[in-house]
């Protein structure tokens, strides 16, 4: 029987190395014989030609050797949008479009990201249609390496910042966009991230019960996956 695990939310940075350690060893020892990370691996993402940073060359070979045991499956995120082929095709990853649906041991799925389902935040969504916009981001990947990196950690900060003064409810998921997704997608069980809230949540939607799966995201003390096998769904405590 398959077994697959979905993770997101890492965010792997050469300035977080508990967490980088705890994603490495994950990697070797998860018994799965597919793993989706569904957005946000990375912390940022300046360009594919960045695979020759140190730090980066130590990702992609966990992340290679991995894939010859399992597959691998990656989503773009808020943060590592312009991953692109040379990253995948580094480490041996297929790309997973946002949104997904597939069927693993007879569960039919819709995964995601999530924080397209955060409608409330304008700002955020405006953001978002900028960086996915394919002239804004060949604009953008011209730019020499270095300064796509200033660009990135400077991005970071501000998204802090802005954290600060907006309320739960708008960077939480908007119900109607929710409904909207699994109305949309026939009413299959949903699982993303991005919120950093993990939980298990039911839906009425158009007289159909529905469930929404929240993966967690990754610190010093663990995370918080989801494991998709004969059995069904069930969390899975990383440490």
């Amino acid at each position: 029987m398959d077994r697959a695990v979905f993770v997101s939310d890492i965010h792997l940075s050469e300035s977080t190395p508990a967490i980088s350690s705890l994603f490495f060893r994950f990697l070797e020892e998860i018994d799965a014989t597919a793993l989706y990370v569904l957005g946000d691996l990375f912390d940022a993402w300046p360009g594919d030609d960045d695979l020759e940073d140190p730090f980066v060359v130590r990702a992609v070979s966990a992340m290679k050797k991995a894939s010859l045991r399992m597959k691998l499956h990656v989503m773009h995120g808020n943060r590592d949008f312009l991953m692109g082929k040379g990253f995948l095709e580094a480490c041996g990853a297929l790309s997973v479009p946002d949104p997904f649906c597939c069927e693993i041991n007879g569960i039919q799925l819709l995964l995601a990201h999530g924080d397209a389902l955060c409608t409330a935040d304008l700002e955020y969504q405006a953001f978002r249609r900028q960086v996915r916009d394919p002239a804004w981001q060949a604009s953008f990947l011209a730019r020499p390496l270095a300064e796509r990196k200033e660009v990135a950690r400077g991005l970071r900060q501000q998204s802090e910042m802005k954290k600060l003064k907006k309320s739960d409810a708008i960077m939480d998921v908007d119900e109607s966009a929710v409904a909207e997704a699994f109305r949309t997608h026939g009413y299959v069980t949903m699982i993303h991230g991005h919120t950093h809230r993990p939980g298990k949540h039911r839906h009425q939607v158009d007289s159909r019960r529905c469930e929404r799966w929240v993966l967690g995201d990754w610190h010093e003390a663990g995370a918080i996956a989801i494991s998709a096998s004969g059995g069904g769904l069930s969390f899975l405590e990383i440490k």
